[in-house]
């Protein structure tokens, strides 16, 4: 993976930081972008590596996104790798009857339209230098649905159509696309009663899999998507 270029959202903590600690490990040119610029900074004191690169940018934003991506590609000619990780989570959680609309767009702003406006600034290079991969987070609320969280999980089960979907328009330029859906992931094991290895995952956890799939070893897999949640009891 050395001399690949690495691109991570929501990259100034949780999964998308370890996401990034991990490509930098691993020799890659790595750029974390996250809307929190101060959390960010942190970062990058944090990280004192010539290979990271911290981008201030609100992924819901379509000429911000573009914008950053064209700089990237006009510097690097390429970003092989995209981790679409950015997301709104805990959030405005509660009864969808008593839900607002606004927050309902915040989540598809954030969620679906990041992860679309990043994938295509970046796909077509991927597509013309025939190589590249793609991971987005989704979760396993799209797959079992969560109580008063109907909204966020629309979000992610539509990450999980994209994904599918587009492994199968780009695989023939040796693209590849795949999701990863973590379940309980909490830095203080929190709720380690809904995992039947009774403890909940850790960022660096769901890093290693998204790392992998943006690998050669993981050459032949696309369109899937891998849930990291311990053996689901619950949600």
């Amino acid at each position: 993976m050395k001399n690949k270029v690495a691109l991570v959202t929501g990259a100034a903590r949780g999964i998308g930081l370890a996401c990034a600690k991990l490509f930098i490990e691993k020799g890659l040119k790595t750029i974390a972008v996250d809307i929190d610029e101060d959390e960010l900074k942190k970062v990058k004191e944090a990280i004192d590596s010539p290979l990271l690169e911290c981008c201030v940018c609100d992924v819901a934003n379509e000429d911000a996104v573009n914008a950053l991506c064209n700089e990237m590609l006009e510097r690097y000619k390429a970003v092989d790798i995209l981790v679409n990780n950015a997301g709104i989570f805990r959030c405005d959680r509660g009864p969808f009857s008593e839900s607002k609309s606004e927050h309902w767009r915040k989540k598809i702003d954030c969620n679906i339209y990041g992860t679309l406006f990043f994938t295509r600034a970046l796909i077509g290079a991927m597509i013309k230098q025939k190589d590249g991969r793609i991971v987005n987070l989704s979760s396993v609320t799209a797959k079992y649905g969560a109580k008063n969280m109907a909204d966020y999980a629309l979000t992610k089960g539509a990450i999980a159509s994209f994904t599918r979907s587009l492994a199968k328009e780009v695989g023939e330029f040796n693209v590849r696309v795949n999701s990863v859906s973590p379940g309980n992931i909490e830095p203080d094991d929190r709720y380690p009663e809904m995992s039947y290895l009774n403890r909940s995952g850790s960022y660096e956890e769901c890093a290693r899999l998204i790392v992998f799939l943006c690998s050669d070893e993981a050459s032949f897999i696309t369109g899937e998507d891998y849930v990291v949640d311990g053996g689901r009891k619950k949600i």
